[in-house]
């Protein structure tokens, strides 16, 4: 009985040292005749951009298009094969939508270091947009980071926390 509690009480203690990364995202309601949400992928560069990480990617099942999300299809995107590196999901409406991405193996193994978080939409019919986040990893404090979008993205916030 003595090594459960101690193996419950170990596993709660590395539970609650997992680090929240987490990001927020504003898809603007644009006012065009025809509308597409924009698809939207995330990954992790160092400064001299040597390092990719990818963590996720938001589209519907039209893969042809995933080529005008430029500089991730450069990057890390034409490399990879279905399912794609990271979290996938489904392109988003307009609003604010919130991802995690604080529990992806990838992520847990950057090594310590500065950092961007890469944000890059792109809708067919449509524009595209790339900003960058710069954060530090790992994570020995709370970290918060934000930049507005001109057109395909609203705002984008980065909270880490350790």
């Amino acid at each position: 009985m003595r090594v459960l509690t101690t193996l419950c009480l170990a596993l709660l203690a590395s539970h609650s040292l997992a680090a929240s990364f987490n990001v927020e995202v504003e898809v603007p309601r644009l006012r065009v005749a025809e509308y597409h949400a924009p698809y939207v992928a995330f990954w992790v560069e160092n400064p001299d951009r040597s390092t990719i990480v990818p963590l996720g990617l938001w589209y519907d099942d039209q893969e042809k298009w995933l080529k005008d999300i430029r500089q991730w299809w450069r990057r890390t995107g034409r490399g990879q094969s279905k399912p794609y590196d990271g979290l996938t999901g489904a392109t988003r409406p307009p609003g604010s939508h919130s991802v995690d991405f604080g529990e992806l193996d990838a992520l847990k193994a950057l090594p310590a270091g500065d950092y961007e978080l890469v944000v890059e939409a792109a809708r067919e019919v449509g524009g595209r947009e790339v900003l960058r986040l710069p954060f530090s990893w790992p994570a020995d404090q709370a970290q918060n980071q934000t930049v507005n979008g001109s057109n395909e993205l609203g705002t984008v916030t980065l909270t880490i926390t350790p």
